[in-house]
């Protein structure tokens, strides 16, 4: 099977689909390699590693060409599209659920389409899921970013000019991305509070040293481990709840996000508003809309002294554990797919099934 590594084309993109030790590992399971060069530049991973493991570094040009297989980590583009021959497997963060014009247009071409956001949330399927490999990454540089915004020291130090009072952290969902956060800024000296609608996720929480916050709302878990959406009413006196909590806070770390919707809103202008000069909101549900009603999307702005921070793809931001963690999960799914570098896709199981979002007909 051969595998094309392209180079990610989005701007803000800077992680590689594969490192050259994954490339080294596939390579001695049957799989061979074309990597186009400076596809792992901007992670950190240079071209002469990859022809050192095994792969063809090769031009943009050529990087497609008898390929059997692309992996890649975002989305492909419109043309990108066009490029990709007929049975063609294609694995990435392909956002089937938020652009189902772009799994129109992979199932129009006949490629067969793998989202790593679509693997399910099983203990066997574990090992290929990226969503929260790179939740991990992401909810570690949200703690580092809150940190370099705040103008005051996150932890506690006694000095001989006195004491300064560690700073105090509150982290909205207690999924990967907040447990990471939750642990980074614990790590980092602050006071951590933490809430989440799943009361099961209580003892993750205290277990890393944070406190947990009761607001008297309480939600179901979807099956994939997701706080399912409240109702109205419910959103309603969660809100209320948190705007008398967050004024207290010198950073809040907002991660409540549903697969497929708009990030709910859980901090309104008017707590906003309440804050403490130089308090600062990070928000990782910026992609979908912002858990902050006044997120915008890809951008860093100040309200009333507080900086709202709704930078998207935090962890592009760390592109070289990122693009490990990321190729040990595509690596995994391939090895699921073909055994031994020879495709095998077998539709009655459910990680082939679950994660495939376009070309299923392809292969009948």
């Amino acid at each position: 099977m051969r595998v094309a590594v392209p180079k990610e084309t989005d701007a803000d993109e800077r992680r590689v689909a594969l490192v050259p030790d994954a490339v080294g590992k596939l390579a001695s399971s049957g799989f061979t390699f074309a990597v186009e060069r400076s596809a792992g530049l901007a992670a950190g991973f240079i071209d002469t590693e990859y022809s050192a493991a095994g792969a063809e570094v090769v031009s943009r040009t050529d990087v497609l060409k008898g390929a059997d297989a692309v992996v890649r980590v975002g989305r492909p583009s419109a043309d990108e599209i066009g490029e990709l021959e007929p049975g063609t497997v294609l694995i990435g963060f392909l956002a089937p659920l938020s652009d189902p014009e772009s799994i129109e247009r992979l199932a129009a071409r006949g490629v067969v389409a793998f989202a790593m956001e679509s693997i399910p949330r099983t203990t066997r399927a574990q090992v290929m899921d990226a969503l929260s490999s790179q939740s991990t990454v992401a909810g570690y540089k949200a703690s580092l970013i809150a940190a370099d915004r705040l103008p005051r020291l996150f932890p506690l130090l006694m000095t001989a000019a006195g004491t300064v009072a560690p700073a105090k952290v509150l982290v909205l969902g207690a999924g990967v991305a907040g447990l990471q956060a939750i642990a980074t800024a614990r790590r980092l000296g602050a006071v951590v509070s933490a809430f989440d609608v799943r009361p099961a996720v209580r003892e993750q929480v205290e277990s890393l040293g944070a406190a947990f916050l009761d607001l008297g709302v309480t939600g179901a878990e979807t099956e994939g481990g997701y706080a399912a959406e409240l109702s109205p009413e419910e959103q309603a006196r969660q809100q209320a709840a948190l705007e008398e909590r967050i004024p207290d806070m010198d950073v809040v770390i907002t991660t409540a996000l549903i697969p497929g919707r708009p990030a709910p809103k859980l901090i309104p202008t008017a707590a906003v508003e309440r804050m403490r000069l130089g308090s600062v909101i990070v928000d990782l549900a910026a992609e979908a809309g912002g858990n902050c009603e006044l997120t915008q999307p890809g951008a860093e702005i100040e309200h009333g002294g507080v900086t709202i921070v709704g930078l998207t793809n935090l962890a592009a931001r760390l592109p070289y554990h990122a693009s490990q963690l990321y190729a040990r999960n595509v690596t995994a799914l391939l090895l699921h797919l073909a055994p031994d570098g020879e495709l095998a896709l077998d539709f009655d199981d459910e990680i082939t099934a679950g994660a495939c979002v376009s070309g299923r007909e392809v292969t009948a």
